[in-house]
């Protein structure tokens, strides 16, 4: 019999598999995959070129999991995208980089009033980030407590012990100004086309920063409630600086690999091929799991990392938990249906964009393919109406500029993020035939401001949400686990019986995407669930005077 049973290793499971190493706990880690990482992968698609298969990019890696889990010892090495380009017809662009004086001067070309509201909505935005990052560190049911402590004056009737930490969180909450108040409504409530548009007037800025607020979920930029995946992306940092995204040397294979190495430094086990069939249940609580195979693996705690249709539905007998039909049920309806495709391409040379046909520092930060407000509403119809973007949203960066491992000398690799590519199509399934013509269009696409990319390819990988299904486990093949809309948020996240990573089953807790502030390589969700789990062993110990058993 083992302490700990964590089943998944992406690299939440990881996460939390380290944490609970880190502690003493005997831990084994279980993934039906050949290879640990989810949807955080890397892999040799072709000889000599090496892509991120999915996940391409890091920024919400939280600085608490880095430093506690001691991962730059480890192996994570960050290097950072600090430029964004978005081309545009004609052989324009809007071009943002690190120097705000030169950034300033390419958005003054389309909108001086909108270049000097730029330092101000970043401010604000930071603000924002900066609460939602304190959010972030609490455990839902804990800071609903704490709030509910402030406004009532009475918390007791949530049977929640609330923490200093999460008391003195709920305090700045409550006790910000009025107007920040209001843009956190707004942001968790209004589109992002509309946010945006109450700071600036050109639609090529707009398009371009309402970019983050469709990033793996089936919106537009003029649905409500986008503008709070803008903000999401917002609360990341690289080394300290705010809203900067990194590329991992190797690939993001490389940060699973990382947290892995800091989780086996402790002691944890971790098995691969080893398919968890079902929760064991014994005198009402987790007691283990069965394995695909019939092997049963005993253990005091076991946490799940996968999507809430598994964790919640598939691994559990409804009979075994209170209202689990209901659970079952809820789980089921749990909103998931990927619409992100990704076409990973083997090229000849760098790439020559119309608007800056020579290589240069545009080269190794993102590129996004967003010319306006309209262009991505069109893309979202497309798929709205059952179909792929026939000239899509494409959210791209040559990763072996950065790190030239990626490649063989003197050629490259690109990584294109495409929307929208839903996961059922009203034409039917997504075969080879619909993947091709899916690739056909983002080349196409590509070719409008970069003329000549189609005779550069030298290979194609085209993934769509079926294979982000198949290949990392993720039921609908949505990269958050769910999407990140209001329903789907706090103690909704993923379901009111679940959302404090305690599920209704004593000993079982769930640590992935689909839990509070999950979304992205982040490892904030398996932290705090780790956390929960060795408070709650700690209490059971002082319960019982030792040898207690866990909520």
């Amino acid at each position: 019999m083992t302490d700990a049973i964590v089943v998944g290793a992406g690299h939440n499971g990881l996460v939390a598999a380290a944490y609970l190493a880190r502690a003493g706990l005997d831990v084994v880690v279980l993934e039906s995959s050949p290879e640990i990482g989810g949807a955080t992968r890397s892999e040799e698609a072709f000889p000599g070129f090496r892509f991120s298969v999915f996940s391409y990019l890091v920024s919400l890696l939280r600085p608490e999991v880095i430093h506690e889990l001691d991962l730059v010892r480890h192996g994570l090495f960050l290097v950072p995208t600090a430029s964004t380009l978005n081309p545009l017809p004609g052989g324009d662009c809007l071009f943002r980089e690190a120097d705000p004086q030169r950034t300033y001067r390419h958005i003054a070309r389309h909108s001086r009033r909108d270049a000097e509201a730029l330092f101000e909505y970043k401010l604000e935005m930071r603000r924002m980030g900066h609460l939602m990052y304190r959010l972030q560190r609490a455990a839902p049911d804990e800071l609903a407590a704490a709030i509910g402590d402030r406004v009532v004056e009475s918390a007791e009737h949530l049977d929640v012990e609330v923490s200093a930490e999460v008391a003195d969180i709920a305090r700045y909450f409550l006790d910000l100004p009025p107007a920040r108040l209001r843009s956190f409504v707004q942001m968790l409530t209004m589109s992002s086309a509309d946010f945006l548009g109450q700071w600036f007037e050109s639609d090529v800025l707009k398009s371009a920063l309402s970019s983050s607020s469709i990033i793996g979920s089936m919106l537009s930029p003029r649905t409500p409630g986008s503008a709070y995946v803008l903000l999401h992306h917002y609360m990341g940092e690289v080394d300290g600086v705010y809203r900067e995204w990194g590329f991992q040397k190797g690939g993001t294979g490389a940060v699973a690999a990382t947290i892995a190495r800091a989780a086996r430094s402790h002691g944890a086990e971790i098995r691969t091929q080893s398919p968890v069939a079902r929760v064991l249940v014994s005198d009402g609580r987790a007691a283990g799991v069965v394995l695909a195979n019939g092997d049963e693996l005993r253990a005091a705690v076991v946490m799940s990392s996968a999507a809430p249709q598994i964790s919640l539905g598939r691994l559990l007998d409804p009979g075994d938990i209170p209202g689990g039909a209901g659970l079952v049920e809820r789980a089921a309806r749990w909103q998931s249906g990927g619409c992100a495709g990704k076409v990973n391409l083997a090229i000849s040379g760098l790439p020559r964009f119309e608007c800056m046909p020579e290589p240069g520092p545009h080269l190794s930060g993102g590129i996004t393919i967003a010319p306006g407000l309209d262009y991505v509403d069109r893309a979202y119809d497309d798929a709205k109406y059952g179909g792929f973007s026939e000239r899509p949203f494409i959210d791209m960066i040559i990763p072996s500029v950065l790190d030239p491992d990626m490649a063989p000398p003197g050629k490259h690799v690109l990584s294109c993020f495409v929307q929208y590519a839903p996961y059922e199509l009203a034409a039917g399934s997504w075969d080879e035939g619909q993947r091709e013509a899916f690739g056909d269009a983002v080349v196409r696409t590509l070719a409008e401001y970069a003329p000549g990319i189609e005779d550069q390819i030298l290979h194609r990988q085209v993934l769509v949400p079926p294979d982000i299904e198949a290949i990392a486990g993720i039921p609908g093949g949505n990269i958050f686990h769910g999407e990140l809309r209001l329903s789907q948020l706090f103690l909704l996240r993923p379901d009111p019986a679940a959302a404090a990573f305690r599920t209704p089953l004593p000993g079982y807790y769930l640590c992935g995407s689909s839990t509070q502030f999950g979304g992205g390589i982040s490892g904030g969700p398996a932290r705090l669930a780790a956390l929960r789990v060795l408070d709650d062993l700690r209490t059971a110990d002082t319960a019982g005077g030792g040898g207690g058993e866990t909520r």
